[in-house]
């Protein structure tokens, strides 16, 4: 079964593939959901990032950061299932930090993960920059990944405890990483920590950070190999230009420190009031961040390899913010409406030979509605959810 659904992917993927340098290939449907990236969600949430206050640990403010991280997540389709609230203390102090980590399950390869992490603690200042901004490359990125369908799981981690010494992230390798039996396979570490660029500057690049220390060295040759890639990512679907620099002082170091593969992004603009209470959007460039994300977007469907052959400008509608979940599904598949306009809709799910094997007329409907898939055979099908006057198709999975 695994073999038959890997061959479908990869057959699909070629059909949109057109090859270019390095072996790496431009993938019209990756960059149909990259042009999905909101100029007005990043803002948002960025505003809403600030809105919420300095976060030190124990704080309320970060209390409310983590469950508006979490909500965030829930309105694009993810379920609580999905999320695990990792907690911990340090050094200094009893209070209580939270790590959060969402999984969304690879189709081929689905205890073999993709990390995508940022942090979301601040020490001085509401952080907007340091590190809201990577927040929001985070949430945007969920968003677009929700539905799509890819070989390899993606965590989606925002740790707390960075500021004080990556204490969010050296707990999750120790106490997660390396203790799961058999332990945790990752596949790369990417992370974003601060990509707000500086108010007043022309932002046009982006900072790739690879693994170059000896502490262990073993894995630096194909650190290298994946910041190439990332790269390359970058120069396929994004306007920015890129810089090739070292990891450093960031919550991938613990990860390197274990010898897992790793990659990140930075600002090459390098802002002078992180730290601070300047620490705001008004100091930062808010179109920077949106194509920071955009260009991590494109990396994260590349590392995790997506399958997107059934995604269009026309299908793929982020405008009304349709989602179907969980993708793979077992026993229900979950619709969650979004902003269509509409109170009735019905929704057909067709075989890969074009057989409708289940239907529903949904109607004075919920924001999320439920249908049952039990019956059906694994394999590949098509989702299509019908108003009088649109068609939205989603590719779903049935387990």
């Amino acid at each position: 079964m695994k073999t038959n659904l890997k061959l479908t992917l990869r057959v699909s993927l070629l059909l949109f593939a057109q090859t270019i340098a390095f072996g790496q290939t431009f993938i019209q449907g990756y960059q149909d959901v990259v042009n999905q990236v909101s100029q007005t969600n990043t803002t948002t949430n960025l505003t809403d990032f600030e809105n919420l206050g300095v976060k030190t640990r124990g704080s309320a403010a970060q209390t409310n950061t983590l469950n508006w991280i979490k909500n965030k997540y829930l309105s694009y389709g993810f379920t609580a299932a999905q999320m695990v609230e990792d907690p911990f203390t340090y050094t200094g102090s009893t209070a209580i930090c939270k790590n959060l980590i969402v999984t969304k399950t690879g189709t081929l390869y689905p205890n073999t993960f993709v990390i995508i992490c940022a942090h979301y603690d601040t020490i001085t200042g509401t952080g907007t920059n340091d590190n809201g901004s990577g927040t929001n490359v985070l949430l945007e990125t969920a968003r677009l990944l929700q539905s799509i369908p890819t070989e390899y799981s993606i965590k989606f981690i925002h740790f707390s405890g960075e500021e004080a010494g990556l204490y969010g992230s050296q707990h999750y390798v120790s106490s997660v990483v390396n203790s799961t039996i058999p332990k945790l396979d990752i596949r790369l570490v990417f992370n974003i920590d601060q990509v707000g660029g500086v108010a007043g500057q022309v932002n046009n690049t982006i900072t790739c950070e690879r693994d170059m220390s000896n502490t262990p060295s073993t894995n630096n040759a194909a650190s290298n190999t994946k910041t190439n890639e990332l790269i390359n990512c970058v120069n396929l679907y994004s306007n920015l230009n890129t810089l090739l620099a070292s990891a450093y002082s960031s919550d991938y170091m613990p990860f390197e420190d274990n010898n897992e593969i790793i990659t990140g992004f930075y600002e090459t603009n390098e802002s002078s009031v992180t730290h601070s209470a300047n620490d705001l959007l008004t100091n930062m460039d808010p179109t920077y961040t949106f194509n920071v994300t955009k260009a991590a977007v494109g990396a994260m469907l590349h590392f995790a390899v997506a399958n997107t052959s059934a995604l269009s400008n026309a299908t793929f509608n982020s405008e009304n913010q349709v989602t179907v979940y969980p993708n793979p599904a077992k026993n229900n598949l979950y619709i969650n409406k979004g902003t269509l306009d509409t109170e009735n809709y019905s929704v057909k799910i067709i075989d890969l030979n074009g057989k409708t094997v289940t239907a529903k007329e949904f109607n004075n409907s919920q924001l999320i509605e439920q249908l049952p898939v039990s019956e059906l055979s694994a394999g590949i099908y098509m989702c299509v959810i019908s108003t009088e006057n649109k068609q939205i198709f989603k590719k779903v999975i049935i387990e």
